[in-house]
């Protein structure tokens, strides 16, 4: 008796030559341009076929790499965080004294925000959402522990020296670090309207990003 034959697995949709070529960088360039549209127009309002169209590339393909729309948001949201994070990892903090390390790192952090305003953009429309697809997520969970690890080494170097105070929490001090980060970039257009001054010259911000540093460190400092 003749067996029956298995149906062939579904074919990925057609794509464009270059996709053929590198469909990994053609994952990339969706997710760039991803990035910008939900950060500029927020979930609601991010349109896929003009993802698809500054791509050159079909909405179909588009769903076969990321299945949906709220699975493109919540992708481009994983690429942001785990950017950051991969991007802090090659400074090596530890190399530097405890001071240093964490001045460098208050720095750092306070430049990311500055300079890759769409991760301060993803990150206000989240909240919009009640953090309702970052929960979805544990590649995101995972990489922000990394980050308070980070500090935590930093400040029990400092404490066994003597120069950090004890009993701080690290997590309190990466909230202190985000916090004067992410301000500086989520409010500047209110803020420098309200009280008529120019919150990206960068004699202000360079002057922000040092009192952000000393803010911190006078904080964990004996």
């Amino acid at each position: 008796m003749t067996q029956p034959v298995p149906p062939a697995p579904a074919a990925p949709p057609a794509v464009n030559r270059r996709a053929k070529v590198n469909p990994e960088a053609n994952r990339q360039d969706i997710l760039r341009v991803a990035t910008e549209e939900f950060a500029l127009h927020g979930l609601s309002g991010a349109r896929v076929d003009e993802i698809a169209r500054r791509t050159d590339c079909s909405k179909r393909l588009i769903y076969y790499y990321f299945t949906d729309k709220e699975g493109l948001y919540l992708k481009v949201l994983e690429n942001s965080y785990q950017t950051i994070r991969s991007i802090e990892r090659d400074v090596h903090f530890d190399e530097y004294p405890p001071v240093e390390a964490m001045t460098r790192l208050v720095e750092f952090r306070f430049d990311h925000h500055m300079n890759i305003e769409y991760f301060v953009r993803l990150i206000m429309i989240e909240n919009i959402h009640n953090a309702q697809y970052l929960a979805k997520s544990s590649v995101v969970q995972d990489v922000n522990r990394q980050a308070v690890s980070v500090i935590q080494r930093i400040y029990d170097r400092g404490q066994r020296e003597g120069l950090f105070r004890p009993g701080l929490d690290a997590l309190h001090i990466h909230w202190q670090v985000s916090a004067l980060s992410f301000f500086n970039v989520s409010n500047r257009a209110t803020f420098s309207l309200l009280f008529r001054c120019d919150m990206a010259a960068p004699d202000t911000v360079q002057s922000l990003r040092r009192q952000a540093a000393e803010s911190v460190l006078r904080y964990m400092q004996t």
